[in-house]
């Protein structure tokens, strides 16, 4: 049997890249990659949040998911673009149908992001870093756009590869390539841990990606339970998950709004309403099998003033729990205490879960998981009211309220400050 060889082709600042494209390809001088820009928000307001940015962007330490107001503060002469979504999924699929002309197994992890399959494929295309680059100067040349190819004998390697050196290189993440180039990494640039994780694991003296791959799991398990396991099984370069070919499109958000009965005049009972539309939105969102990157909600008052906020969420979740929290959350920063009278929740920057679900997530849910899986059974079969949240009984709120919420109904948010 042919040893594994997984490509992970990634887009370099993929909305920014796209929109720079489309705008020379229509005349514009300016290439946006070359000075300090962003996508996301509104350039009028400064409003909404930093979705990608240029490499000149970066060195005013402009981050991704930070506010447009921080990231103009940091550089009054930023160029700020407004997303567009029907671009960017034209683009996507160029990119995906490009990568199909090389396997049959392609695999779509995000908008910007596909797994390769190149198992015995080398008598076609050649060896896996010729046909590697040839893959990335083709992607160049004819769609205009550069990407970084990580290569390995499995899919977590190869994404981690991917990272190593931006933008347009090539490079490669095989086991025995370990110990030189991925176990001295900061331990934050692990696939899978995140911002509550890493400071647990520098507590106990786990600064690098080595430190973690030696430590003994069974410590790990002591204090961030089977996802310590997990994470030293990632530090140690194991992986089994497969390329699966799926060509679904990839749909840009899920949504749900609703409004209220009654006016909401108190914190506690806005939560509540904002988990009524959180359990459909999470339920839609298992179902299509993704998990998300991005929470948004929009409040409107009695007297028709709306307001909105997102944030990026850096460990991708389909968890109703973990979504109502980062929802709660952005609500408490924005209400100023009016009387509300229409709600809306939002997910979007959505991505494939079919990559080692268990690796998204920073703690040990799988109990959490489980009882969401079980939840959504249980509704599909006996009807949505056979399974209700005992707080919302004698609420006045209903327990999954609100329908969809389309593109052209929830713009891109407008007042993260």
């Amino acid at each position: 049997m042919a040893k594994r060889v997984i490509f992970h082709i990634d887009a370099n600042s993929a909305y920014l890249s796209w929109e720079a494209v489309h705008r020379l390809q229509h005349g514009d001088p300016l290439d946006l990659r070359t000075v300090p820009s962003v996508v996301g928000g509104n350039p009028e307001t400064r409003h909404g949040i930093v979705l990608t940015k240029s490499i000149p962007a970066k060195k005013y330490n402009i981050q991704t998911g930070e506010s447009i107001f921080e990231a103009k503060t940091k550089c009054p002469g930023l160029i700020i673009v407004p997303p567009d979504y029907g671009l960017y999924m034209q683009c996507s699929t160029a990119f995906g149908d490009l990568l199909r002309g090389y396997s049959p197994l392609v695999e779509q992890y995000s908008i910007d992001e596909y797994f390769l399959d190149y198992t015995g494929l080398e008598t076609l295309y050649g060896d896996p870093l010729t046909a590697a680059y040839r893959i990335k100067d083709q992607i160049k040349q004819e769609l205009g756009f550069t990407v970084n190819v990580g290569i390995s004998n499995n899919k977590l390697l190869a994404k981690m590869g991917s990272e190593l050196k931006k933008p347009d290189r090539v490079h490669t993440l095989f086991p025995e390539e370990m110990p030189d180039k991925m176990w001295p990494l900061p331990v934050e640039e692990l696939f899978g841990v995140g911002r509550a994780t890493a400071p647990k694991l520098r507590d106990r003296g786990i600064r690098t990606i080595g430190d973690l791959a030696y430590t003994n799991p069974d410590h790990l398990k002591l204090f961030l339970k089977s996802y310590g396991v997990l994470l030293w099984n990632f530090a140690n370069g194991r992986d089994e998950s497969q390329v699966r070919k799926n060509r679904r499109v990839m749909i840009k958000g899920i949504g749900n709004s609703t409004t209220t009965p009654f006016d909401i005049e108190d914190r506690g009972t806005a939560h509540l309403g904002l988990l009524s539309l959180v359990e459909t939105v999470a339920a839609r969102l298992r179902k299509a099998e993704y998990l998300t990157q991005l929470v948004s909600v929009s409040i409107r008052t009695n007297e028709f003033y709306s307001y909105s906020h997102q944030r990026k969420i850096f460990t991708p979740t389909d968890c109703t729990n973990s979504i109502n929290e980062v929802a709660c959350e952005l609500f408490d920063e924005m209400w100023k205490n009016e009387p509300i009278r229409h709600l809306g929740v939002r997910v979007s920057e959505l991505c494939i879960n079919s990559f080692v679900q268990m690796s998204l997530f920073e703690c040990d849910i799988e109990k959490q998981r489980a009882l969401d899986r079980t939840i959504d059974n249980i509704r599909v079969r006996f009807g949505n009211s056979a399974m209700l949240r005992a707080s919302f009984l004698h609420s006045g709120l209903h327990f999954m309220s609100g329908g969809t919420i389309t593109d052209e109904e929830y713009p891109m948010m407008s007042s993260l400050l």
